[in-house]
């Protein structure tokens, strides 16, 4: 049986969202950047179980520095959000407990992930201290240029979301 659901990607721009994405569906990446404009759309199968799959459609949006400028459409029937950060630019998850916060009293139904993207350039141990101290949650620390952590982020996401 499968089941299709919509799976957003939010964050500022140059965080790595795009590159996520790509890793995930096509197994590649590029270091050429290119920024997204509106929104790109791709979708993945993912088999949760022998007889459940579900169709991921990942809504790639252009980044913003707050949620709140991002396309309400946009964000409409949403199961999960994939709250992207980079790694090695604090500026991009100084506010991040308001993004988040925001999120869950807007869409309670939906999953959240919360993924410090790029960690192939840092110390994660370093990172990991910053982010306690500031009491950021964050639950995967992905690379998509190495592959790091995505398929396992976007298929526990998946699997979170079929649980509904």
């Amino acid at each position: 049986m499968s089941n299709s659901k919509k799976v957003v990607l939010l964050g500022h721009f140059g965080v790595g969202k795009t590159s996520l994405m790509r890793r995930f569906v096509e197994n590649a990446f590029s270091e050429e950047y290119k920024v997204t404009l509106g929104v790109q759309i791709q979708k993945k199968e993912v088999n949760i179980s022998e007889r459940k799959k579900l169709s991921m459609i990942i809504w790639d949006i252009e980044g913003n520095t707050t949620i709140k400028n991002t396309r309400l459409s946009y964000l409409l029937g949403t199961s999960g959000f994939i709250y992207v950060f980079d790694a090695t630019r604090i500026d991009t998850f100084n506010d991040i407990n308001d993004e988040i916060d925001y999120l869950t009293k807007q869409y309670p139904k939906a999953k959240i992930k919360t993924i410090a993207n790029k960690v192939d350039l840092i110390n994660v141990q370093g990172l990991k201290d910053l982010l306690n101290n500031k009491q950021i949650q964050c639950d995967y620390f992905t690379s998509a240029k190495t592959g790091k952590m995505v398929n396992e982020m976007f298929e526990a996401l998946a699997k979170e979301i079929i649980k509904e």
